[in-house]
């Protein structure tokens, strides 16, 4: 199956059951209201997994794989 499903898309917690999650594309379950299925999508968040050179305001304000580029030492996402 292609990225797109097989996995939640989660980041959060969620009303949709797992096995539907799993089957949904991330376009669909990114429209569904993160009070329902939260992914992330349209709130300013970090994805850092421990402390990051990079201040707070930026990292809340670029997209998820913005961060993921950046080098692990300097803003770990791993």
């Amino acid at each position: 199956m292609s990225d797109s499903t097989s996995r939640s898309h989660a980041v959060g917690d969620s009303k949709v059951p797992q096995k539907l999650q799993e089957v949904l594309p991330k376009e669909v379950e990114e429209v569904v209201p993160n009070s329902i299925h939260d992914t992330g999508a349209g709130v300013a968040s970090s994805h850092a997994t421990d402390k990051s050179a990079v201040p707070k305001v930026a990292q809340e304000a670029v997209p998820k794989k913005a961060e993921e580029v950046l080098p692990e030492k300097v803003h770990p996402t791993n």
